[in-house]
């Protein structure tokens, strides 16, 4: 069995992907396939810049994988797909201790149907500068512990949505909705779940109007931070999914926002005015005891794909 966490001072394997076939491979996925079963190194995986038209899983058998472009504006992951939320997603991550930087993962079948750009099905992931784009459930964050950085997020409908405990940190969340979309469709079933969507110092934008978010879940909970909300997310803030005994269950939250559409006079009132000392509990990354997984990107490499099959479990 794999280790729960690996040691990252050691040197993590290097793999490149380039396209044009000037790396170790063309194809992202043929690179996540190199990584054995059971991985314990940190694996590397360098995408260089490029349109790469690829539907992608990251196995729950192979942990410890970051993939990285160099910027988001040129390195993409595309595929235009709709329909049912778990098969159409562009990337499908079930590997904990996964970690994305500088991408741009996109679903570009549009407004039709449902369309998954991103789905994170992993006990831990981060996610740092990437651009996530599609229309409707962008990224189904389905379960886990999750942590998003400085990410551009954009869609119209339930565009962040599912059960995972995850904190979005430095966000622009970017609706594409005209008449009443949600942003959020957390799913949290019960008040015993640890899980909810947590928006610290974020930015809210769009060309029409949207509510903060909508239960998919009874006791769906969803918090805002300090953010800037612009006069796209509509007076009441809220909605309740026509059903009145979520009003009862939900925790809807927000401290400190400010911008036009931060204004809680017309909030709908079973939602929270969260004072300092409510705030305090859902500020920082411990929330998801991200202090414990979260790692930096390496700076030692070993420069070969041949050393993967040098993994310690003998496989």
């Amino acid at each position: 069995m794999a280790r729960t966490l690996c040691d990252q001072s050691t040197a993590a394997v290097l793999l490149r992907v380039d396209q044009y076939g000037k790396g170790d491979f063309k194809k992202i996925q043929d690179a996540i396939d190199a990584v054995p079963s059971n991985n314990n190194r940190v694996v590397f995986i360098w995408v260089k810049p490029g349109i790469y038209k690829e539907k992608i899983v990251v196995p729950a058998d192979k942990p410890f994988i970051t993939i990285s472009g160099t910027l988001a504006s040129n390195t993409i992951i595309t595929w235009n797909e709709g329909g049912n939320i778990l098969e159409s997603p562009t990337v499908t991550v079930l590997a904990s201790d996964f970690i994305a930087r500088y991408l741009t993962i996109q679903n570009t079948f549009g407004s039709k149907d449902k369309a998954v750009a991103l789905r994170v099905k992993a006990e831990r992931a981060a996610f740092y500068d990437c651009r996530i784009l599609s229309y409707q459930d962008t990224i189904l964050d389905e379960a886990g512990k999750h942590y998003y950085k400085n990410c551009y997020i954009e869609g119209a409908t339930d565009f962040i949505c599912g059960n995972a405990a995850s904190l979005f940190h430095g966000c622009h969340l970017h609706s594409l909705s005209f008449v009443g979309g949600a942003i959020t469709a957390q799913k949290r079933k019960s008040r015993s779940e640890k899980t909810g969507f947590i928006f610290s110092k974020c930015r809210i934008t769009g060309p029409g109007n949207a509510v903060l978010g909508r239960p998919w879940g009874p006791y769906s909970r969803v918090v805002f931070l300090r953010t800037y909300m612009s006069n796209v997310v509509l007076p009441r803030g809220w909605d309740d999914w026509e059903q009145q005994n979520n009003q009862r269950s939900v925790y809807y939250g927000e401290h400190n926002c400010y911008g036009p559409g931060a204004n809680r006079g017309r909030r709908v009132k079973w939602s929270r005015d969260l004072s300092s000392y409510e705030a305090r509990s859902f500020v920082n990354i411990a929330l998801i005891k991200g202090q414990d997984w979260v790692r930096a990107s390496p700076t030692k490499f070993d420069e070969s794909s041949t050393l993967l099959l040098a993994n310690d479990d003998g496989k």
